[in-house]
């Protein structure tokens, strides 16, 4: 009798930070995965809050910028059953990233690696389910990231983000609601919005709170992932957090899907 084991594997990361493109590697590369983004949670843009300070919308506050119940419902579900709900659809579709590669060497080598545990783990009548879930503010909510087995934490700096995002500026929403809408970003959004949410997000993984320069502290289970630019710092992003993965696999504990 085959047992199913959920592996929750979590992708965040900043606005721009590279973390969906990482995220689609690694389904991409590993035997059985699925993919949920964050942003499928996102409020509808009538329901997105005004800044007080800005008076412009907020798109990017942790405690707002996603529906956080139904998310956590989503991902619970998941966990259990190793399936998306049914009826989940997403949008990330209509946004369109600029293709970052990676090296065919490393790509060779990770997919035969993991489809090495994933042929190790049906020997012993174990059938592995990876889901990645990718979001900007995943780790803020702790109930989220307690449902995650693997957590990876992509660290760019601020410089770099601020670039990325000036020069991808224009987002298709991703509620349901909102199809066909977009946003664009006013002047100044991300030091007076973007940027700000993300320390928030992000400030009680650091030691002082410090997102850029702090410590990671203990027992977060993060694994920080700092890749360079283009192909190079994917390749090495991927082949870390691959790493990562085998390691997970192999070390367990081994929790499975009740029949």
């Amino acid at each position: 009798m085959t047992r199913t084991r959920v592996i929750l594997v979590g992708v965040g990361g900043a606005s721009c930070a590279g973390k969906t493109s990482l995220a689609k590697h690694l389904r991409r590369l590993l035997p059985n995965a699925l993919l949920l983004h964050m942003d499928d949670f996102a409020p509808a843009s009538d329901d997105v809050p005004i800044s007080a300070e800005h008076g412009i919308q907020d798109w990017d506050d942790p405690e707002t910028c996603i529906l956080w119940p139904k998310a956590r419902a989503a991902i619970a579900q998941i966990k259990k059953s190793g399936a998306l709900p049914a009826g989940h659809t997403s949008n990330d579709h209509l946004n369109q990233l600029s293709a970052v590669g990676i090296d065919a060497g490393v790509e060779a080598h990770w997919t035969a690696e993991l489809r090495r545990v994933a042929d190790d783990s049906t020997a012993r009548g174990e059938e592995i389910v990876w889901v990645l879930v990718d979001g900007f503010v995943l780790y803020y909510d702790e109930v989220v990231a307690g449902l995650l087995d693997v957590k990876l934490f992509v660290q760019v700096p601020y410089g770099v983000l601020k670039a990325r995002r000036e020069k991808r500026s224009t987002y298709a929403l991703q509620n349901p609601d909102s199809i066909g809408e977009v946003w664009t970003d006013p002047p100044n959004y991300f030091d007076n919005i973007v940027y700000p949410g993300y320390l928030k997000a992000h400030a009680h993984l650091f030691a002082s709170g410090d997102v850029e320069r702090g410590a990671l502290l203990p027992g977060n289970g993060l694994t920080v992932l700092r890749p360079g630019e283009g192909e190079a710092g994917m390749s090495a992003a991927v082949g870390e957090a691959c790493g990562v993965l085998v390691a997970d696999v192999e070390r367990g504990p081994r929790v499975f899907v009740e029949a």
